[in-house]
């Protein structure tokens, strides 16, 4: 390894985080292809005294390697990368986030919830509102699997924090997204549907498939839970398109839960259960947990599908959606 190799992964790396969030189905490809001297590029900058050059890049691999099913590979990367106390506040700040932030997706929520404590008082220290704002979002998502009124809280300092900043700005735009999932995790759907609509306007206008994707996903659930079914239904189908293009398991999971949530209201119980397994068991296989809201609906939709459906007609149907790879998942799922 040597700076000239070094620079030109890192330019690899923070280009395919940039082709991810616009859901481009071959962002992973060049990292992929250079996995092994990415994580060789992390550890010689350690060693030859650049830890915010590795932050840096750490920073760019972490949507690869939570799309990848290598949450464990991120994880152990920064814990032995923090553990060593090196670089200024202001990357410490960061990799301390994104190290909460890759884990939490693993279901690893003292540790999420403890890198997002420290990380918010160096936010605090350096001045960096944007980044003391996604730091707070991160608590608050922790904060949904326990307390949802705190979560709620914790995102309106999140917006207090970053008042006066587009919504485009990273920061606020993660607190509105959690905002919207929080409020309708609360009862107060009309305000989740007003915070994820314009959220989702925001990202058609401007070409961001991510926000599309996800707030698609999210406005889904709220419909569904205020009786809008054919809505609710054609927004799944749209983040299913979405995440389905991009290949990633544990998006395609969530994208999958979502419309299982709507075939069950519908009345097809065995199609729900259906893709009930098949998202569980992609969700299983990417290496990740439910997140709250996301467990919350699964839960509420395998017992509507146990409540109608006889106990082996039941097991057969998640067996059967277990079964299914990505590709036949989605076929089945779209296939409605």
């Amino acid at each position: 390894m040597d700076a000239a190799t070094a620079a030109a992964l890192l330019e690899v790396a923070e280009d395919a985080r940039a082709r991810a969030r616009q859901q481009d189905p071959a962002a992973n490809g060049p990292v992929e292809d250079r996995y092994p001297a990415m994580l060789e590029a992390l550890d010689w900058h350690l060693a030859v005294g650049q830890p915010e050059a590795a932050f840096r890049l750490a920073s760019a691999l972490v949507p690869f390697w939570i799309s990848t099913s290598r949450i464990d590979d991120g994880d152990a990367w920064f814990e032995r990368a923090l553990g060593t106390g090196a670089g200024d506040e202001a990357a410490r700040a960061r990799a301390l986030y994104d190290h909460g932030y890759v884990v939490f997706w693993a279901g690893r929520y003292e540790l999420a919830n403890q890198r997002f404590t420290t990380a918010l008082a160096l936010a605090e220290a350096v001045g960096d509102r944007s980044l003391q704002a996604l730091v707070l979002a991160g608590s608050a998502r922790v904060a949904l699997t326990t307390d949802v009124d705190h979560a709620v809280r914790l995102l309106r300092q999140a917006l207090a924090v970053t008042d006066g900043r587009p919504d485009s700005d990273p920061g606020r735009s993660s607190s509105l997204h959690v905002l919207g999932v929080a409020l309708q995790m609360s009862g107060d759907l009309e305000a989740a549907r007003e915070v994820m609509s314009a959220r989702l306007s925001m990202g058609r206008s401007t070409g961001d498939e991510f926000v599309v994707w996800s707030e698609s996903a999210n406005l889904s659930m709220v419909e569904r839970r205020l009786g809008n079914l054919e809505r609710a239904e054609e927004l799944a189908l749209q983040s299913l398109r979405i995440s389905a293009a991009r290949g990633a398991g544990m998006p395609i999971a969530w994208t999958l839960n979502s419309l299982a949530a709507v075939t069950a209201a519908a009345g097809d119980h065995e199609r729900a259960a259906t893709l009930l397994g098949a998202a569980a068991a992609m969700l299983g296989r990417a290496g990740g947990e439910w997140p709250p809201d996301e467990r919350e609906q699964h839960e509420e939709s395998l017992a509507a599908v146990a409540a109608a459906l006889p106990p082996d007609v039941l097991d057969a149907a998640l067996a059967r959606g277990a079964g299914l790879s990505v590709t036949d998942g989605v076929a089945y799922a779209l296939r409605g």
